[in-house]
């Protein structure tokens, strides 16, 4: 029989074992617990509150909530295959304490609006604490430019040396990024913080509960609209898991870089040695571990996104028990996304700058090339002309191993005799970098007030 079972009435043979097991999700939503016992307590004060079960039955259950919590915490709950999931097996442990009266509890609500709210709380808690998680690793990035303002770089495109920068200014470009993931995580809290809870299975319920009740209790914004919608969106999942996705290619960017860096060919940078392994076989090595781990990581979280996408893509309303599969991609990613930004924080505030080594990269290439042209310019030529007299200069520079700086006056005019002595203002690493004043510029005036306004902006955050 099946009357073990808290839907057990219309069924008169037994889940096979094997279904039971392969039908359960016990095993990962277990970590919701709180959020479902959460759920459940306000459920049971809004049914008291409206007298759809009396007020001492309301007590009873609460105080059996609450106990099966310090229960759980305290580690003396067991999670059983049989029955299912994390709701029912906190009800069968209710009912297990308080008698019959615990089977009233689930009056007026369904396991479908019961998942969706438990999904919801367990997320919404879990993006404030990844929006901590991305503060430090900004503040850290804030940290490294402040530290080192004045160490110039080379800038690429292609990985080819293209013109100087600062180092502040790159570690800022990173920060735009992460702020920028903020802002998405933020609109994703703001989105998933209806109650779906009183959608029932899909179309409601005959009980006058108070939806808003709950919702207030809960410190949700408002009520979800629609029953249908209630119990079969996860679009919030979804949204969050590109959020993530996003998240992780600027941490995988980030961590590409690092790696490059850390070379021996690169030698820009030193990770300290909390961060990085060694070699079995080569006593020399020293590996970067968590930047090629987390660059790494980005593609299961990538995974998950088109899970989640998938999972959904053709499922018709209301609920379908596909939607089962939605935790696991989900919870990974929350899980991945928290240790990334959670270790990533402690590496830059932590990281090294070897800021002579990048100088001397930053001279290399004819990074000031540019400059050159753009002084022609300021000379009445048009540019596309100053391209070309440029390009027949870097040609001769290859030519004779000279780089744009060391070249004479006489070489320069050889190309255009509208060069003249004042050209040395403006082809050294120095004046190259600091000619790019205008907002969003590599200027040391430019990233000084960028670093000014993040500051700022950190200390009128709520």
């Amino acid at each position: 029989m099946a009357q073990d079972k808290l839907w057990g009435g219309r069924f008169s043979q037994p889940t096979d074992k094997f279904v039971e097991e392969f039908t359960a999700s016990i095993a990962f939503d277990q970590r919701m617990y709180r959020y479902d016992i959460q759920g459940s307590i306000a459920h049971a004060r809004m049914l008291a509150k409206q007298n759809i079960i009396a007020r001492d039955e309301a007590e009873q259950i609460i105080a059996g909530l609450e106990g099966i919590l310090a229960d759980i915490e305290a580690g003396h709950f067991e999670f059983k295959v049989s029955l299912e999931d994390i709701h029912m097996n906190i009800e069968a442990r209710l009912i297990e304490r308080i008698g019959a009266v615990g089977g009233k509890l689930h009056t007026a609500r369904s396991r479908n609006d019961q998942v969706a709210l438990d999904v919801r709380l367990y997320l919404r808690d879990e993006l404030k604490e990844i929006a901590l998680y991305l503060d430090r690793l900004q503040e850290a990035l804030l940290g490294q430019a402040e530290t080192n303002l004045d160490v110039i770089m080379p800038g690429y495109t292609h990985l080819q040396t293209a013109q100087p920068v600062l180092y502040a200014h790159h570690m800022l470009a990173y920060y735009e990024m992460f702020h920028r993931d903020a802002g998405r995580f933020a609109d994703v809290a703001k989105r998933l913080n209806y109650l779906p809870l009183g959608a029932g299975a899909l179309a409601g319920t005959t009980f006058p509960i108070d939806r808003e009740y709950v919702a207030e209790q809960l410190g949700f914004a408002g009520v979800t609209r629609n029953s249908l919608d209630s119990v079969s969106d996860r679009d919030f999942a979804i949204e969050f898991c590109a959020a993530a996705s996003i998240l992780m290619m600027h941490l995988s960017r980030l961590s590409e870089e690092l790696i490059l860096w850390s070379s021996a060919d690169f030698n820009f940078i030193e990770l300290t040695d909390a961060f990085c392994t060694g070699s079995s076989i080569m006593p020399q090595k020293k590996n970067p571990d968590v930047p090629e781990l987390v660059r790494g990581k980005t593609g299961r979280v990538y995974g998950n996104l088109m899970s989640l996408l998938t999972l959904m893509k053709s499922l018709p309303l209301a609920y379908n028990k596909d939607m089962q599969e939605d935790k696991e991609p989900l919870f990974d990613s929350i899980d991945t996304v928290k240790g990334s930004l959670k270790i990533f924080a402690d590496m830059i505030a932590q990281l090294r700058v070897k800021g002579d080594n990048m100088r001397i990269a930053a001279a290399r290439g004819y990074s000031t090339a540019t400059d050159v042209a753009d002084y022609v310019v300021r000379k009445g030529l048009p540019f596309r002309q100053a391209h070309e007299i440029v390009g027949k200069t870097v040609r001769y520079c290859v030519e004779t191993g000279k780089d744009i700086p060391e070249l004479t006056l006489a070489e320069f005019q050889q190309f255009s005799p509208l060069i003249e002595e004042d050209i040395y203002q403006f082809v050294t690493l120095e004046a190259s970098v600091n000619a790019r004043r205008a907002t969003g510029g590599t200027a040391r005036e430019a990233v000084a007030r960028e670093i000014k306004r993040a500051r700022a902006q950190r200390q009128d955050k709520p």
